[in-house]
């Protein structure tokens, strides 16, 4: 009795099972029938020229065009700081000043050095007016006094340090009463009316940039428009890569030093490009092809790509202004099939 429930069942399963195929094979056949009596829904687009550009993307950090820190003299604590980053400041103006009783610094001495050999060469210029000594001890004095007057001028130098170049204040590395080093960095003074970005690139890429193509440097947001001006014509050999400088108009500060910033490089513009998506392109073998609309028809048309840009591919042979490229439903074309626009 068991024995025939399960041969029911197992004869139910097998009729529903070749049911179920011949349903499917019957639904395939009308879909096959109806794009072949209505045609194969598709969507298109015109084809018109427009400017096709690529581009190569780094990042970099940006550095004034003119960059320039003083360093610290001696050792010694920070007596006072007159300056905060974002200040504009002129060259040669006191930004920062130390103790002046540092024996380090012959502060005292050249000071006293520079007021004794200025007394005396006023005393023998005086003589030489008067006719009382030569021409030679003259100079000799002036010698002197010239000497003494440079020392004194350096060391003053080292207790007020000031702004070598005029410009913005963009980094400050010490706070008043904080020990410093000798040689360690204490500021950093930038002209930021322009910026400046270098990036790395390969052997491979450095052969599609060249000097004078525009880039772009791009910041929360904003972008800028700049040009490359130099391109190294040989690899570094500890970074095994070429060096390429950019430089950027920076308007307003809108461009701030030190951030890391989005470079790119337009390496090449075609101004009147057919362009392509390069998902309505199909491959087969070694060729590609894409389906246009012809009086109803599905063409299969031969293209010769060139340049791509992310999704986008510049054809160079096979399409033209005005053809109207099928971009979905291509897949399931073969050349001369009936096609319906579905809009």
């Amino acid at each position: 009795m068991k024995r025939s429930i399960f041969f029911l069942f197992g004869l139910m399963l097998t009729v529903l099972f070749f049911s179920h195929c011949s349903k499917e094979e019957a639904e395939t056949k009308n879909i096959e029938q109806i794009y072949k009596e209505e045609g194969v829904p598709v969507r298109v687009m015109t084809l018109a020229l427009q400017e096709f550009a690529s581009e190569l993307s780094f990042h970099s950090v940006l550095s004034g065009i003119q960059e320039s820190s003083a360093y610290a003299s001696f050792s010694d604590e920070v007596e006072k700081i007159h300056v905060r980053v974002g200040d504009y400041v002129k060259k040669n103006s006191v930004l920062m000043t130390f103790p002046t009783d540092n024996p380090a610094t012959r502060y005292y001495q050249a000071k006293i050095a520079f007021e004794n050999s200025k007394t005396a060469y006023e005393r023998v210029k005086n003589l030489y007016n008067d006719g009382g000594i030569s021409r030679q001890e003259l100079d000799n004095a002036a010698a002197g006094f010239q000497v003494a007057q440079a020392d004194w001028e350096a060391v003053q130098q080292t207790v007020k340090v000031r702004a070598p170049i005029s410009g913005y204040v963009t980094k400050v590395n010490v706070r008043e009463t904080d020990n410093v080093q000798r040689d360690d960095e204490l500021f950093t003074i930038s002209k930021t009316d322009k910026m400046k970005a270098k990036v790395w690139v390969s052997e491979n890429e450095v052969t599609d940039i060249k000097k004078g193509q525009v880039a772009y440097a791009i910041w929360k947001g904003t972008k800028v428009k700049g040009e490359t001006v130099q391109v190294d014509i040989a690899m570094d050999q500890e970074k095994q890569a070429f060096q390429v400088v950019m430089e950027f108009e920076n308007p307003n500060n809108i461009l701030k030093a030190g951030t890391t910033v989005e470079v790119k490089i337009t390496t090449y513009i075609n101004p009147e490009a057919i362009v392509v998506k390069r998902q309505n392109i199909l491959k087969e073998e070694d060729s590609f092809y894409v389906y246009v609309l012809t009086s109803g028809s599905a063409e299969r048309r031969n293209i010769k790509m060139g340049r791509q840009q992310v999704l986008d591919v510049e054809i160079l042979d096979g399409l033209n202004p005005g053809d109207v490229l099928i971009v979905e439903g291509q897949v399931l074309l073969e050349h001369g099939a009936k096609v319906k626009v579905i809009k």
